[in-house]
């Protein structure tokens, strides 16, 4: 038997999250936290970029985020919609232009003065990893400038986090994955409860 020496093994690709089995992960519903046109209700919209700009039209994007209220959801049911229980959880594949858009309500600030957010994970081409970040709501701007998550960035990459408010009361958020522009994403830590201390914005 011959014995093949460190130097002639090739290393292989690692495992990306997709988009191989991004078929199995879309469900009946699933980027509806509410039903469309329900009280309340707004769309939370935009599109996912590549590096050279270009869109990405196979990426699945995962969020979740407090009701109107400010309280985090802890009701089932989010695989099997029943049109009233707000479960705070949705799974929106983007379309052909890299877009995406779920139907869901402003998240009320879960302690008094905080700024409102919705957590987001990002599986697209090419990453080994899930991506997390967040996007705020824009408007109460002194509660932004005192997250502490946002306050440990310059402003330029700041602003990659906060929404756009529409005409329509929807909010647009659009995801950079690298180059220009791109969109800060998380890098949680076991030794840190709240994932917000050590924070990559170079993935």
């Amino acid at each position: 038997m011959s014995k093949l020496t460190p130097a002639k093994l090739t290393p292989t690709p690692g495992q990306t999250v997709g988009p191989f089995y991004g078929y199995a992960l879309p469900y009946a519903k699933d980027r509806d936290l509410l039903p469309p046109c329900s009280p309340g209700s707004i769309r939370l919209q935009g599109t996912v970029y590549d590096g050279a700009g270009h869109p990405t039209p196979d990426a699945i994007l995962e969020i979740w985020q407090a009701d109107a209220d400010g309280k985090v959801p802890h009701h089932t049911g989010s695989l099997v919609r029943d049109g009233y229980t707000f479960t705070g959880f949705g799974r929106s594949a983007v379309g052909n232009t890299g877009t995406f858009t779920f139907t869901t309500v402003n998240p009320g600030p879960t302690d008094a003065g905080a700024a409102p957010f919705i957590s987001v994970a990002v599986f697209a081409r090419g990453l080994m990893n899930r991506l997390f970040t967040r996007v705020y709501l824009p408007e109460d701007e002194e509660a932004l400038a005192k997250d502490r998550l946002l306050s440990s960035l310059e402003p330029e990459r700041r602003r990659t986090l906060i929404a756009r408010r529409d005409a329509d009361g929807g909010l647009t958020w659009d995801i950079r994955l690298q180059g220009e522009d791109e969109t800060v994403f998380l890098d949680f830590e076991a030794s840190d409860s709240e994932g917000i201390d050590s924070l990559d914005s170079s993935k």
